[in-house]
C-alpha cells in the first residue's frame, strides 16, 4: 500500500521537477535553439504565475476530496491530468502545447499534492509506531524524484531537444500511475470515503458557482483584462484576495473562541514571513535558472554540465540534512526555539543566501562550488521554515476552521511563488548589486522584525509553540 503511494509521489515529483527544470529555458530560448522565444523577464513571471497556480489548486483538490469524491479518486484523476499535461508539452508544438501542458500539470499537481499526504496518513492509526517511518519513506520518495527528474530531462534537453525532456516527464508519470493503479485496490476502505459529503441539494448550487467562476476567468482572458504580461500580478492579487476573505471569515465567526482568535492573529506575521520566504526560495526556478545558464561555470574538462542539473542540488542537501535537523529538534526538546523564531531564522538565512551573490557579481563566471554553497543556505533556510509551516498552522487553527487555516498556509506559498517570478524579472545581469542587496536586505530586515516580535507572537499563540 505504501509502495503504491511512494511510487506515484516519487514519479510525480520526478516529472514535476524534471519539467520545471527545463521549463524556463523552453520559454525564453530562441526558436533556433528549440525554444519559444518569449522575452526572458516575461517568461520568468509566467513560471512564477504557474507555480503560484499549483498551490492555489491544492485548495481546489482538497475541497473536491473532502466534499465530493474522496482523496483516493481525486489523486488518481490528478495523476492522469499530470500525465496528459506532460504529453501535451512533449507532442503539441508552440504556445498551444505550453498552455495546455501547464494548465493540466498545474491543476493536477495541486490535486495530487493535496491528497497524497492525507492518504499516507490514512494507512496508520494515530498511535501506530510505524507512522513516522512511513512518512519518512514517503518523503524520501519526494526528494528522490526531485533529484533525478532534472538530471534526466536536463540531459535529454541538451542532447535531443526540449520535447524529449518533456516526454521523459510523461513517461515517468505513466510509470508511477501504472504502479499506483496496480496497488490501488489494496488501499484501506476509508480512503474511498468523503470526509464531509456535500448534500445532494447543494450540488447544483455549487456547480453553478464553479461554472460562474470559470466564465468570469474566461471573460477576463478573452477581453485581455488578464494577459501574459499581467498574469503573475493577477495571480498575486488572487492569492491576497483569497487570504483576506479567509482571515475575515475566521475572525468574524462566532464558532471561534477568544483564545483561538488570538492564535489566528499570531498566524498573520507567520503568513507574511512565509510568503516572503517563498518569494526568495522559489527563485531556484526563475532567477537561479537564468543565472545557471548564463553565468555559471559548468565546464568539466571540456564537457559542459546541463544548466538544469543545478535544480538537483537542493534535493541532495535535503536528503543529507533533513534527518540531522529532525534529530536536532528532538534532542533540544523544549529548549528548541519557538515557531516564530524558527521562521525568522529561516528568512534571515534566505536573505544571507542572496547577499552571498555579492562577491560573485561582475563579469566573471561563477564557480559551481560557490553556487552549491549558496544553495546549501537555501536548504538550511527551508529546513527552518518549510517543515514548521504546516505543523504550526495546524496547531494554531481553530477547531471549526482547520482546513481553511491549512489553505491559508498554501495561499502564502502561492503568493510567494508568484512573487518569485515577478521579482526575478527585476534582475539585471549588467547591474547585479541592486538586486542582491535589495532582495537579500529586505529579507533580513523582515527576519529581524519577526525575531523582535516573536515574544508578542508567542503570547498570542496561547500556549502553542
Amino acid at each position: 500500500m505504501l509502495a503504491s503511494l511512494f511510487s506515484v509521489e516519487m514519479w510525480e515529483r520526478f516529472s514535476f521537477y524534471g519539467m520545471q527544470g527545463i521549463l524556463l529555458y523552453y520559454m525564453y530560448f530562441s526558436v533556433e535553439k528549440g525554444g519559444l522565444g518569449i522575452e526572458q523577464g516575461l517568461a520568468a513571471s509566467l513560471v512564477g504565475a504557474y507555480g503560484g497556480g499549483v498551490y492555489l489548486s491544492t485548495i481546489l483538490g482538497a475541497w473536491l476530496a473532502d466534499r465530493l469524491f474522496g482523496s483516493e479518486k481525486v489523486l488518481f484523476g490528478s495523476a492522469i491530468m499530470i500525465m496528459g499535461g506532460h504529453i501535451a508539452l512533449a507532442l503539441v508544438p508552440g504556445v498551444p502545447g505550453l498552455i495546455a501542458g501547464l494548465v493540466l500539470v498545474g491543476v493536477g499537481s495541486g490535486g495530487l499534492k493535496a491528497n497524497a499526504t492525507a492518504l499516507v496518513g490514512s494507512l496508520y492509526g494515530e498511535k501506530d509506531e510505524r507512522r513516522d517511518a512511513g512518512f519518512s519513506i514517503f518523503y524520501m520518495g519526494i526528494n528522490a524524484g526531485a533529484l533525478i527528474g532534472p538530471l534526466v530531462t536536463g540531459w535529454l534537453q541538451e542532447s535531443q531537444g526540449f520535447h524529449w525532456g518533456f516526454g521523459a516527464a510523461a513517461v515517468g508519470m505513466a510509470v508511477g500511475l501504472t504502479v499506483y493503479a496496480l496497488g490501488r485496490n489494496k488501499l484501506p476502505a476509508q480512503t474511498q470515503r468523503v470526509a464531509h459529503p456535500l448534500p445532494a441539494a447543494q450540488r447544483k448550487q455549487y456547480g453553478l458557482i464553479f461554472v460562474g467562476i470559470a466564465a468570469v476567468i474566461a471573460a477576463l482572458f478573452i477581453s485581455g483584462t488578464v494577459n501574459a504580461e499581467n498574469l503573475a500580478t493577477s495571480m498575486a492579487y488572487a492569492a491576497i484576495g483569497a487570504s483576506v476573505v479567509y482571515f475575515t471569515l475566521i475572525f468574524r465567526s462566532n464558532k471561534v473562541t477568544a483564545t483561538e482568535r488570538g492564535r489566528v492573529a499570531a498566524f498573520i506575521p507567520l503568513y507574511i514571513a512565509s510568503a516572503a520566504f517563498w518569494a526568495l526560495f522559489q527563485q531556484q526556478f526563475t532567477f537561479i535558472a537564468v543565472y545557471s545558464e548564463e553565468k555559471l561555470d559548468r565546464n568539466f574538462f571540456g564537457w559542459e554540465m546541463p544548466a538544469a542539473w543545478v535544480q538537483s542540488i537542493n534535493p541532495v542537501f535535503i536528503i543529507i540534512f533533513a534527518g540531522v535537523m529532525a534529530a536536532l529538534w528532538t534532542r533540544l526538546g523544549r529548549k528548541q526555539p519557538g515557531s516564530a523564531l524558527k521562521f525568522s531564522i529561516g528568512l534571515f538565512v534566505m536573505g544571507l543566501a542572496f547577499l552571498a551573490f555579492i562577491p560573485l557579481s561582475g563579469d566573471g563566471k561563477t564557480p559551481l562550488l560557490a553556487l552549491a554553497g549558496i544553495l546549501l543556505l537555501f536548504t538550511l533556510a527551508e529546513l527552518f521554515l518549510s517543515p514548521i509551516g504546516l505543523s504550526v498552522t495546524t496547531k494554531l487553527a481553530p477547531k471549526a476552521f482547520h482546513t481553511q487555516m491549512v489553505a491559508l498556509f498554501f495561499l502564502s506559498v502561492s503568493l510567494g511563488t508568484t512573487l518569485a517570478g515577478i521579482l526575478s524579472g527585476l534582475y539585471n545581469p549588467n547591474d547585479e548589486l541592486p538586486y542582491f542587496i535589495g532582495v537579500g536586505g529586505t529579507a533580513i530586515l523582515l527576519a529581524v522584525g519577526m525575531a523582535a516580535a516573536s515574544p508578542a507572537i508567542k503570547k498570542l499563540m496561547g500556549g502553542v509553540r
